[in-house]
């Protein structure tokens, strides 16, 4: 088990706080991570690239545009035929779920090996608490000044906080994330990870 500083809004050292065992010290699954952020893009693809190949799909008449016979012109029965121009399309896409399986117990190794990289790198940082008395952009970029962030800086909250959450909205690479929707992409995606030890708390709940 692992210890990690424990500091204030203004980054000051104020004590320590352990970090929940077999969850910041596993060995790091690189395939696992790499499976599942395959994973979680599959799953977010719309897959919806479609042409109109079921006459169900088409609008129009049905009817036959002329005689069977006598015309001196090929039989004919539709015209949203494949043959016609406007008509259907044969062996054309259609909408597909790209999403697969990948077990809760796969998820989780790969969180915790993204947790673990992440602290080993000193990419976590632990802050006694993150409110905002208001919800202003002005006051989240001092929050971020004063930790001495980076722009990408993943705020990792117990619960959500509305003014937090409407602090960071318009800066474009800090982003506000609740353990309930921890995933892998958006811990690899940010430069820092800060978290409050109820965060922590409820990582180990939720991971353990």
């Amino acid at each position: 088990m692992a210890q990690l500083d424990l500091v204030d809004r203004n980054n000051q050292k104020i004590g320590t706080v352990e970090t929940p065992a077999g969850i910041f010290d596993v060995k790091v699954r690189e395939s696992l991570v790499q499976q599942y952020v395959t994973w979680q893009m599959a799953a977010r693809r719309g897959g919806n690239a479609a042409t109109v190949s079921d006459k169900g799909d088409l609008h129009g008449s049905g009817k036959k545009p002329w005689r069977q016979k006598g015309t001196g012109r090929a039989r004919s029965g539709n015209t949203r035929s494949p043959v016609w121009r406007g008509g259907l399309t044969v062996f054309g896409p259609t909408p597909r779920d790209y999403s697969f399986k990948l077990n809760k117990k796969a998820r989780k190794l790969a969180l915790k090996s993204v947790l673990t990289e992440r602290m080993n790198n000193n990419q976590l940082t632990v802050v006694d608490q993150l409110n905002l008395p208001n919800p202003k952009t002005r006051e989240a970029v001092q929050l971020l000044k004063s930790l001495g962030l980076p722009d990408r800086t993943l705020f990792l909250v117990a619960e959500k906080d509305r003014n937090l959450e409407l602090a960071v909205r318009n800066l474009p690479r800090v982003n506000l994330l609740s353990v309930d929707g921890l995933n892998v992409y958006d811990l690899l995606l940010h430069e820092k990870i800060v978290c409050t030890p109820e965060a922590l708390k409820k990582i180990e709940e939720r991971l353990s």
